[in-house]
């Protein structure tokens, strides 16, 4: 469905216009190496260390990746070598606050937010209500009569803020490890991950660490909106009420993230349970590798579906950004358990800022003036593709733990073949429509694998 292509695209940004990544920087030490089938790891004295990644890809430690890169170049035992690229420095976007007394607010009166949900913010999140919304509160009123299987989603952010009132008891917590006993408990690779890794801070082995607390509020805005607790008397709803959140820092606070840390996060989220991984990131300069396709199509084997923002550069309705012709990534990659998700406003139309593609972006989701958890207890409102993936990433969550014998790619079509058509988006988006919980869970009745 997608067009074959390499790289990150960072779904921050806000606008079009916003501070452009860098092109072409990457790491001075790093070289990934894919052998071909059968060969081992060619040798050189420029190789300080390895990495096997998966099957014959590896990460290699080197004095000059420049050197190795050109002694390698002409080896017939090599199918590729990729150089560990930067997203691109760029400014964070910044949360918003809400005005009680403007539109945003008065248009919330129109919604039909009857609710079981107790939770006192519940009446802000205008995404869960049937109009222009996921009808989130309907398919609430008729969930299957049995209870959901735990799925675990790993938001891949900037880490998340595990102390927060509506986060600490849906975090994912490895029970396999001791807390703060200094050992690889359950022999995974990392010392003392509780709750993630983060592979941003790594310990003189080069191991990525175990502190998973953002200081940025992203990560913990995106882990509220898919899972916030639900009936607990405070804050807000998540969309599921059958997940726990892994938390993989992977984002910088200046957004200049590395393919490497990426790939190792998807990896480790794929190995330690994860089903969905949210990836409210990416970047915009295609520097012809194939690592991050080539690791998501790898963790498709284990029944995983990565959730991806289609990105911001829009200014619409005057100008819409196509990713079918100006590609994205991770969205522009072709991988079958990859869905990619535009955003919508609380009036039901694109959000002006989101980017489209008839062949490239799967399905809008709410993304404009999303209320949610932010860093140290508090709640705020944020706009972005950011924060309609995982919108999807919930719902998703919710047709996975009801029907858990459904394959990945099953899950991928429901979500496409149950949306809200909207006329405006039929040549915007490959489903021409806007997610919704409630005919999603409807529909996997009747699907069986």
């Amino acid at each position: 469905m997608k067009k074959l292509s390499a790289g990150i695209l960072m779904g921050l940004i806000a606008v079009l216009g916003s501070a452009h990544a860098e092109v072409n920087r990457y790491h001075p030490n790093h070289l990934f190496i894919k052998m071909k089938a059968g060969e081992t790891l060619v040798q050189s004295p420029l190789i300080k260390s390895s990495k096997k990644i998966f099957g014959s890809l590896y990460l290699v430690n080197t004095t000059s990746a420049d050197q190795l890169a050109a002694k390698l170049a002409d080896s017939s035992a090599i199918e590729y070598i990729q150089k560990d690229f930067y997203a691109g420095k760029k400014s964070m976007p910044k949360h918003e606050v809400l005005n009680e007394g403007g539109l945003l607010m008065k248009q919330l009166q129109n919604f039909d937010f009857s609710t079981s949900f107790n939770d006192p913010a519940a009446s802000r999140l205008w995404a869960f209500a049937e109009k222009n919304g996921m009808d989130v509160f309907g398919a609430y009123d008729s969930l299957p009569a049995r209870t959901a299987k735990e799925i675990i989603v790993a938001v891949a952010d900037t880490g998340v803020d595990h102390n927060h009132e509506d986060l600490k008891d849906i975090m994912w917590s490895n029970e396999k490890e001791i807390p703060g006993n200094g050992i690889d408990d359950d022999n995974n690779g990392y010392t003392d991950d509780i709750h993630g890794i983060n592979t941003l801070v790594r310990d003189a082995q080069g191991r990525a660490t175990m502190n998973t607390m953002a200081s940025h509020w992203h990560g913990t805005h995106v882990a509220g909106t898919i899972a916030a607790t639900q009936n607990n008397g405070v804050g807000i709803a998540g969309v599921a009420h059958n997940v726990k959140i892994m938390a993989i820092r992977v984002v910088p606070d200046d957004a200049d993230e590395l393919d490497s840390d990426i790939v190792e996060g998807y990896l480790y989220a794929a190995n330690n349970g994860a089903k969905i991984i949210n990836c409210s990131f990416g970047k915009k300069n295609n520097e012809g590798g194939m690592v991050v396709r080539d690791t998501i199509n790898a963790i498709a084997k284990k029944g995983v579906l990565v959730v991806v923002s289609a990105g911001n550069d829009s200014m619409g309705p005057f100008s819409w950004h196509d990713i079918d012709t100006n590609l994205k990534y991770p969205a522009s990659f072709d991988s079958a358990n990859m869905i990619v998700i535009a955003s919508t406003q609380s009036d039901g139309k694109m959000s002006s800022f989101s980017n489209i593609g008839k062949v490239g972006v799967d399905v809008a989701s709410p993304g404009s003036n999303i209320y949610s958890t932010v860093n140290n207890g508090q709640y705020s409102m944020a706009s972005g593709t950011s924060m309609a993936a995982p919108n999807a990433s919930g719902v998703a969550a919710m047709v996975m733990g009801y029907y858990p014998n459904l394959k990945v790619n099953s899950i991928k079509k429901i979500l496409m073949n149950t949306v809200t058509p909207v006329p405006a988006f039929k040549n915007q988006l490959v489903s021409g429509g806007r997610i919704n919980l409630k005919a999603a869970l409807e529909k996997a009745k009747s699907v069986r694998r």
